[in-house]
């Protein structure tokens, strides 16, 4: 498929995002199918808050796992409504709108004319039945210096590889937002002997996209968390394929039809999540990276490190790993997304500025001595562009950046060293890596070897490889990070403890134990 075609196919998605948001009337409104089934099996969810709006959504599908949905090939009324109150008493916006089988039938409605910081209930309603509620959020107003947030990340939700035990912790967890940096799905094949199976093959098209997702938000646990507090997304790998790089799989086949695979599969993402209109996909090309504010406090920069970026660096005997790794046109950001970045630190009022992404930033050699003990997929393999990232941290002196990280199945507290060659280098901000809510199955408190790693990375102040997330509460002088683990996920009922604490203070990016 060429690119024009792609650029002439998404022309009908636009189209059909545009219908799906207009207010109904008449004997549109009054149309309600039969469905076979409940309609709202998926839950609800809302995201991507602001200080005046907030995303809700839903997707009907009253056989989630079948092609379709379960839904007819046409577009179908959806009610919905925005209360102060979780019994509806006081209902403050409300509205109609189409679900159509162009997006899968998927609601993204963009709430507006909300208070700021303030909490909210919200429903749909279609075919007669009613949705879960969910509760939902306001960002404070743009001027404002809340006292306190408090939010959690999370990332790496194998389904086959443990239960989301996790979220039912951190459904009961008092929360302004949930952070989730990617591998939200898994993409492969089902294997025999796991906890739980995939229910395909590996997938490669939209319907099977479409349905693997539907496993996954099939989870009770996962809907809770879904429905308590409003949620920012960003995706990793293993939405499209694993370890994929820009337009580059990880296993060769041809650029064309890999670019198809990831055009379903960013439709499939956009379709179950609650993003604005600004992040509909157009066939291959999603502009996932933005910026939200918490007030004055906290803005959150969310990237994405996977559609831009260059292959991952391939030593060839010829060039020394120092010279491969410091080659300027490698990135992970891709120029456009790196001055949007930089730039937007610049400017930002705010007294912390939040990374949120998903590859490790620190550059942590697990096999201590040789240059190749180093991931080709997370910054490290990509030297030049974390060096430069790190210089404009603090040549720009960019107040208290926090990088948050995934991928790895693995929690880590950073400091992020100028030099990590000079132990006493100093550094521009901090990293905090959260572990997988189940990818890599029952984990351990004190994996083997900490000590040695620790000894050859001193700037490593943490390492744990239980499952679970990471909670923060940030105030104007001092961010806390507390790390939630489990100790297993291979079965039911595991209690949750917070396993270790950190302390950064205002104006000096160095990791304290709570």
């Amino acid at each position: 498929m060429t690119r024009r075609s792609f650029v002439l196919g998404s022309a009908s998605f636009a189209a059909a995002a545009m219908l799906s948001t207009t207010r109904l009337t008449g004997a549109a409104a009054e149309a309600t199918p039969k469905l076979p089934s409940y309609p709202f099996a998926l839950g609800v969810a809302s995201g991507d808050p602001a200080p005046s709006s907030v995303v809700i959504w839903t997707r009907l599908a009253p056989k989630p796992l079948e092609p379709g949905g379960g839904m007819p090939a046409a577009p179908v009324v959806v009610w919905w409504e925005v209360a102060n109150d979780e019994q509806f008493k006081s209902v403050v916006r409300s509205g109609t709108t189409f679900a159509t089988p162009h997006w899968g039938h998927s609601v993204h409605i963009e709430v507006e004319g909300l208070r700021p910081d303030r909490w909210y209930w919200y429903r749909f309603r279609a075919a007669g039945e009613v949705s879960p509620t969910g509760r939902t959020r306001t960002l404070p107003p743009a001027g404002a210096t809340p006292d306190r947030l408090r939010f959690a990340f999370a990332s790496c939700q194998h389904y086959e590889t443990g239960l989301f035990t996790a979220y039912e912790h951190l459904a009961r967890e008092d929360l302004d937002l949930v952070v989730h940096l990617g591998d939200y799905i898994y993409e492969g094949a089902a294997q025999a002997g796991r906890v739980r199976r995939h229910n395909s093959t590996e997938i490669k098209t939209l319907d099977e996209y479409r349905a693997r997702y539907a496993l996954y938000r099939l989870d009770p646990a996962l809907q809770k968390a879904h429905a308590h507090a409003p949620w920012i997304l960003t995706w990793d790998d293993h939405e499209v394929a694993n370890n994929y790089a820009g337009d580059i799989p990880e296993r060769a086949v041809p650029r064309e039809e890999f670019l198809l695979r990831r055009a379903a599969a960013y439709q499939a993402y956009f379709e179950m999540m609650p993003l604005r209109r600004s992040a509909q996909p157009k066939g291959p090309d999603m502009l996932l990276y933005r910026r939200l504010a918490f007030g004055r406090l906290a803005s959150f920069h969310v990237l994405d490190t996977r559609q831009y970026r260059t292959d991952q660096p391939q030593g060839d005997g010829r060039k020394p790993w120092s010279d491969v790794l410091l080659d300027p046109k490698g990135t992970l950001l891709g120029e456009q997304q790196r001055q949007w970045l930089y730039s937007g630190l610049e400017r930002s009022p705010a007294g912390w500025n939040i990374l949120a992404q998903q590859v490790m930033m620190a550059p942590v050699d697990r096999t201590p001595g040789p240059e190749t003990g180093f991931s080709m997929d997370q910054w490290p393999g990509y030297e030049f562009e974390r060096r430069a990232t790190l210089r404009h941290f603090a040549e720009r002196k960019i107040k208290n950046p926090v990088v948050l990280t995934g991928d790895i199945h693995s929690n880590w507290a950073n400091e992020l060293v100028t030099d990590v060659n000079r132990p006493d280098s100093p550094s521009t901000g901090v990293e905090f890596v959260g572990t997988s809510i189940t990818s890599g199955g029952d984990g351990i408190d004190q994996p083997k070897g900490t000590a040695d790693l620790q000894a050859e990375n001193p700037f490593v102040k943490y390492h744990n490889t239980e499952r679970g997330y990471v909670r923060c509460e940030v105030t104007p002088g001092r961010w806390t990070a507390d790390y939630r683990t489990l100790p297993y996920v291979t079965r039911p009922g595991a209690p949750i403890t917070t396993r270790a604490s950190f302390v950064v203070e205002s104006g000096r990016p160095q990791l304290h134990r709570a």
